[in-house]
Formats: structure tokens, C-alpha cells, sequence
């Protein structure tokens, strides 16, 4: 419960005054930021996926060769307008800003090659930075992928936390990228969630 209080904490700071928009913003823009480099400087060169709509929206990006942040802003709207009706306007916002930042990041690095292809340095580095961007964005009132409007959700009638739902619903998806990507990079992409997912609860938990 105080965890789960915590999350809600977070997503409704304004209610009590402490609400800044121009510190969560810089925040947000930090961990999109983050985000951006893990996706195209450690995972998607690497065929490593994320979880969620990001984790799909990696997939989808090398079947049809386009761009991966311009998928996960263009997928995660019908889960945004979800989260609207249950978490409010602000973190309609909020998330709108972060999907736009990621968006234009990932373009931008989308030229330069990958960091490294060392299979430990992509799960640690690239689930570290990963874990630790998303964590900031959820902390701070937004979220980037749609599993996460869920999650958190989720997590506050249910005895999991937020990185724990998520981890439960990309079982399938981490399944499906065996038969596209391969079980060795099916096994580094699950490595890595799990990295990225102990992370986002970490950062979140943190006082």
C-alpha cells in the first residue's frame, strides 16, 4: 500500500503544490533523453527489444523500416487517451511531451552506430539507462509506453508493483521476437527487461 500510494503520489503532485512544470518537464526531457540512447545506441542496432509498445514498436520498425519513435508515439495514443479518463489532463500532457521528445531523439541518433555489441554491455548499459530513463518519466507524472498507463493501474489494486506488471504482460512479446529475431537475442532482450524493469522500480521507489 505505501507503495502503491507513492506511485499515485507521484502522478498528482500537483493536488498539494508541489508541482513544478518546469522541473518535470527537464526531468522528463532527461529520461526520454536516456531512453533515446539505450533504443538506438545499445538495443535496436543489436535486434534487443524493450517491453510494451516500445518493445513492438522496435519489431515493427525492422519489418517495415520505420522509423521506432515515430511508432511508439503513433501506438501508445489510444493508451494515452486511456490513461486521460483515469490518471487526468496533466498526465495526458505530460506523456504527449515525452513520446515527442523520444520521437525526435531516436531520429536524431538514428544515424550513428551502436556503442558496443558485447551482449553483457547491451544488458547491463543498455537496461540501465533504459530502466533508469523510464523510472525518471514515471516519477515525475508521464509515461512513454502504454503498458505503463496500465501497470500503474494495475499496481494500485493489485499486489504487484509497476515494474513487476509490466514484466507480466511482455511475456508474449519477449515469445514472439524468438521467430524474428532469434532465441539468442529473444534471451539478451529478456536479460535486458529485467535489468531495465528492477531499475524502474528502483528509481521509483527512491525518496
Amino acid at each position: 500500500m505505501v507503495y502503491r500510494n507513492r506511485v499515485r503520489y507521484y502522478l498528482g503532485q500537483s493536488r498539494n503544490g508541489t508541482f513544478s512544470a518546469f522541473k518535470n518537464g527537464l526531468i522528463i526531457i532527461l529520461g526520454a533523453t536516456l531512453v533515446a540512447v539505450s533504443l538506438q545506441l545499445f538495443l535496436v542496432k543489436n535486434y534487443v527489444i524493450d517491453g510494451g509498445i516500445v518493445g513492438l514498436s522496435i519489431l515493427l520498425s525492422h519489418v517495415f523500416h520505420v522509423d521506432v519513435g515515430a511508432l511508439i508515439l503513433l501506438l501508445n495514443l489510444p493508451f494515452l487517451a486511456a490513461g486521460f479518463f483515469f490518471l487526468g489532463g496533466r498526465f495526458l500532457v505530460l506523456s504527449l511531451f515525452a513520446s515527442s521528445v523520444l520521437a525526435g531523439e531516436t531520429y536524431i541518433l538514428a544515424p550513428f552506430e551502436e556503442v558496443t555489441n558485447h551482449p553483457l554491455l547491451i544488458i547491463i548499459l543498455g537496461g540501465l539507462l533504459l530502466g533508469t530513463g523510464v523510472g525518471l518519466i514515471i516519477r515525475f507524472g508521464a509515461c512513454l509506453d502504454g503498458t505503463e498507463v496500465l501497470a500503474i493501474l494495475f499496481s494500485e489494486r493489485l499486489p504487484f508493483t509497476i515494474g513487476q506488471c509490466i514484466l507480466i504482460m511482455n511475456t508474449l512479446l519477449f515469445g514472439s521476437s524468438v521467430f524474428l529475431f532469434g532465441i539468442t537475442e529473444a534471451a539478451y532482450s529478456l536479460a535486458t527487461f529485467l535489468v531495465a524493469y528492477k531499475t524502474i522500480d528502483t528509481i521509483i521507489m527512491k525518496t
